[in-house]
């Protein structure tokens, strides 16, 4: 099967994750995909093919005679959408030789959406590739089901083709976009020594290092009076979260930055007079700095809490994930391997800081060294989402081209 028509019959699997559910998967409907990729894995010849009970899919291809004692080699990807757009009724769609020009996604004159150069400049670097678009009400779901594709569809090649290749181990991961991919993997059971994640990104993306991240939840509680009656005594907590929010650096938000530069992001406000609650997103390359967001954003509560009184606004902060480079920097073969596969298949390494994280970052602090490979895609998370049947292609080999180094390693 070809790698575009893995990732567009993966598409149409509704497979959004839910922040708010406390089971694992958070959804009940990312097991739809989870029970399609494990009996295709079987159909392929995967041995070892598993489902865990929190919803992990697990799958090995045993090693060539001759190449047992060559390092066990990881790929892995989320089987889950994030919850930021709608992901149920996904129709993907290919524009073929694509001109430069708009592509009209939803042609609706009170509601249209077009994907062009205008807002997305990079669509210049893709025209006459074939491009996998959504229809305007949805997002696409490449990030990660291009990743999925692409492992899938180098293992069949492997196996095909008599590639001769080290233990391989594959698994694809639910709850990744709310920062549980990981909580319950089995890095012992998954028997690799090193692995990659496939995870967004262009083709050709190289990353070794991400954010430190942490979520805040500022919760604040009102006092709700008649305004005719409110002198001294009203507390309105949507004024109170707008004070909060204008303490902090205005242009330390995302609009604001990039490469190593970290930012707040609230992405989450509702509530009324009487109470409110704030989400923010913490993210920053310097695990120092991260920490001294966490303090800005606790000393703006206080200085609230002296205006307004004991309790008014209180903060709760958890970690996500860290910087997997104080991991990779010891294993950096994986990064010297990654690059010259990329040069061998005709890609030209991109190595930049992740402004995010991987499933990779929490399995490098699991003992699982894991960089992240680009899977082709761009504009992950909305409507505009797209990915090219060329990138994905591209990945595909880049995939076969590690095996294949691997193998050839020392024992």
């Amino acid at each position: 099967m070809k790698v575009q028509e893995r990732m567009m019959a993966y598409a149409r699997i509704h497979t959004t994750s839910d922040e708010s559910s406390q089971t694992s998967p958070s959804t009940a409907r990312q097991l739809d995909l989870a029970r399609a990729l494990a009996d295709e894995m079987r159909d392929l010849g995967f041995a070892d093919v598993r489902i865990s009970d929190t919803g992990t899919v697990y799958g090995a291809l045993p090693a060539t005679p001759g190449c047992e004692e060559r390092p066990a080699l990881g790929f892995i990807a989320h089987m889950d959408t994030s919850p930021a757009c709608r992901g149920e009724g996904v129709r993907p769609r290919l524009v073929e030789c694509y001109d430069g020009g708009d592509i009209v996604l939803k042609d609706d004159p009170a509601d249209p959406v077009v994907l062009g150069p205008a807002r997305f400049p990079h669509l210049s670097r893709l025209v006459g590739r074939t491009l996998v678009v959504t229809d305007g009400t949805t997002l696409l779901g490449a990030d990660d089901k291009a990743g999925i594709a692409e492992i899938l569809t180098a293992c069949e090649c492997i196996l095909a083709e008599d590639v001769p290749h080290g233990p391989v181990r594959v698994a694809f991961t639910p709850d990744e976009e709310i920062g549980r991919g990981t909580a319950h993997f089995d890095v012992e059971g998954f028997g690799a020594d090193f692995a990659y994640t496939m995870d967004g990104g262009e083709e050709g993306e190289l990353e070794y290092e991400n954010f430190n991240a942490a979520e805040a939840k500022v919760s604040i509680r009102g006092v709700s009076v008649h305004p005719g009656t409110a002198k001294d005594v009203m507390v309105d907590a949507l004024t109170v979260a707008c004070e909060l929010n204008a303490l902090l650096p205005a242009f330390e938000v995302p609009r604001h930055t990039e490469g190593r530069e970290g930012f707040y992001y609230l992405h989450g406000l509702e509530g009324d007079p009487e109470s409110a609650r704030m989400a923010y997103s913490l993210r920053d390359h310097d695990a120092g700095r991260l920490d001294m967001r966490k303090e800005t954003l606790r000393h703006a509560a206080e200085g609230l809490n002296r205006r307004y009184g004991a309790g008014t606004v209180t903060v709760e902060i958890s970690d996500r994930y860290r910087n997997m480079l104080e991991v990779v920097r010891h294993h950096m073969h994986l990064v010297d391997n990654a690059r010259a596969a990329m040069a061998s298949v005709g890609l030209a390494p991109l190595v930049i800081p992740m402004r995010g994280g991987t499933d990779g970052a929490a399995l490098s602090y699991l003992g699982l060294p894991c960089p992240n490979l680009g899977t082709g895609g761009f504009a992950f998370h909305g409507v505009h989402e797209h990915v090219t049947v060329e990138g994905m292609e591209a990945c595909t080999r880049l995939v076969v081209e590690l095996v294949r180094r691997y193998a050839a390693l020392d024992p």
